[in-house]
């Protein structure tokens, strides 16, 4: 019973944001309420909610505080090098736009924080998929999906846990492992340049001349595009600031356009963000803010501290030191508080989603009948098995739930059929391409949040990709003999 309505809680969800019935926030929180007392367990609904709460506020409050500090390094102009550079990079073309994404989530993953790397892949590639009218569910994507295969980095998470959980050593399992993550890593890159040949294809080829140039505002200009852009040529060309016409800002027309009309100052928003002469940069003080950064990354790979406590020194220092004025740091705070709330009231009310799917028995449930489905004559195979189940365990739990509940009673049965701990340990890691875009990890809202998508929006898009990058991992493991 248990089991079914476990099911049927999550597939609920699933159906309701995607088709746009309902908030993240709201089914996040009713959804797992009316489930609750669907089980004969109502009376017990606020304990669960708490002992959820419990559990995610580290979380939440890590998050509250990494937005704060990198929406302050983001204003201070930290990152407008890395932007302009990607951009020289992408000259506007869609692939490139595309692949970029994906490359410089994967370079930022190396930290092993996927709040960070989405706040700072989102900052840099969001203005230039605004401009050129490109999808934000692409951009969203790619990012979830390059960011899960280089979460199963031994300081990620999911490698310590199944070496914690299998009492195995993290290099051991993580090692040998690299030639199919590097599979898995480089299918990403092909599944970017695909998706990009297919924006290039909707809205048209795209050249650029120079961007992001100093003291001068851009305009795009369509030439011989058709109807929507396809087959088009858009030049993103300079223009002299304080031409005839032009307002303070970028103005310009989306790629996918036709019309070519100028888009009013003020309403495209996403390069505002950009602009080298807002009033926010510190650039007196950007080798601190690039050694503070730098620091604290790497005190958080270190773990010297927690890491909420890591980004709430980090916060308050930087607003100390960028902005001394008492009004200009409520000034940035304010600037910021629209994510923070939204993000991490998306982490609290996860918190009543996990807490109720534990607390009642329904995650166990789940896993035991998953487990007990297995057939007796397919115990010699217990690594492609957990592997394949990684996949949907891992979007549907948390990894916690997973490398700690389910992947033990693996690693036993494959034992009684003479597979080794092992093995079954770098199965589990197969399924991290989609467990980035759960609706059960915080840093996914993050994700969605800073780039203006529905949630509902990028999980039909993204799942269907990360799931098949999730089975080239596989198959490379099996491949390579590593599964």
């Amino acid at each position: 019973m248990l089991t079914v309505l476990g099911f049927a809680m999550i597939a609920t969800f699933l159906v309701l944001i995607m088709m746009k019935k309902m908030s993240p926030i709201a089914a996040l929180v009713l959804i797992p309420a009316l489930f609750c007392v669907a089980v004969g367990q109502g009376a017990q609904l606020g304990d669960y909610v708490i002992e959820g709460v419990g559990k995610l506020a580290p979380t939440a409050a890590m998050l509250m505080f990494a937005i704060v500090y990198f929406g302050v390094m983001i204003d201070v102009g930290l990152f407008d090098p890395i932007v302009r550079g990607i951009l020289r990079f992408c000259k506007a073309d869609p692939v490139r736009v595309v692949v970029g994404t994906a490359v410089l989530a994967a370079i930022v993953s190396l930290d092993g924080d996927g709040s960070t790397t989405f706040m700072i892949t989102v900052s840099a590639m969001y203005p230039l998929y605004k401009r050129l009218g490109m999808s934000l569910v692409v951009m969203t994507g790619v990012a979830a999906t390059a960011n899960g295969v280089m979460n199963t980095l031994p300081w990620g998470g999911p490698t310590a846990r199944a070496a914690t959980a299998l009492k195995l050593d993290a290099g051991d399992i993580f090692v040998p492992m690299i030639p199919a993550l590097g599979m898995g890593l480089l299918f990403v890159f092909v599944l970017a340049y695909v998706l990009g040949r297919r924006e290039r294809k909707r809205i048209g080829y795209l050249t650029l001349d120079e961007a992001l140039v100093s003291g001068t505002d851009a305009v795009l200009v369509t030439a011989g595009a058709g109807s929507g852009g396809a087959g088009g040529r858009v030049d993103l060309r300079k223009r002299p600031a304080g031409g005839a016409g032009d307002a303070p800002g970028a103005v310009g027309t989306s790629a996918g356009d036709a019309s070519g009309a100028a888009t009013p100052a003020g309403e495209d928003e996403g390069f505002q963000g950009l602009d080298p002469n807002r009033a926010t940069l510190r650039p007196r003080l950007y080798w601190f803010n690039a050694g503070l950064t730098v620091a604290l990354l790497a005190a958080m790979i270190l773990e010297l501290m927690p890491i909420p406590v890591l980004f709430l020194l980090g916060a308050a220092l930087a607003l100390t030191v960028n902005y001394p004025n008492m009004a200009e740091q409520k000034a940035r705070i304010a600037a910021h508080a629209d994510n923070v709330l939204n993000v991490s009231g998306m982490v609290f009310a996860a918190a009543v989603f996990t807490g109720v799917l534990t607390g009642t028995g329904m995650v166990k449930h789940m896993a035991d009948w998953l487990v007990g489905a297995i057939p007796e004559g397919m115990g010699p195979h217990m690594g492609l098995i957990t592997g394949v189940l990684s996949i949907p365990l891992t979007y549907f739990m948390s990894n916690d739930g997973f490398y700690f509940g389910v992947v033990p009673v693996l690693a036993e049965a494959g034992a009684a059929h003479g597979v080794s701990p092992l093995e079954i340990a770098r199965a589990s890691l197969v399924g991290q391409a989609l467990h980035m875009s759960s609706p059960l990890v915080p840093a996914v809202y993050v994700l969605v949040g800073m780039a203006k998508v529905e949630f509902g929006d990028h999980t039909k898009f993204t799942v269907k990709w990360a799931a098949l990058t999730a089975l080239v991992v596989l198959a490379a493991g099996m491949l390579f003999g590593i599964i």
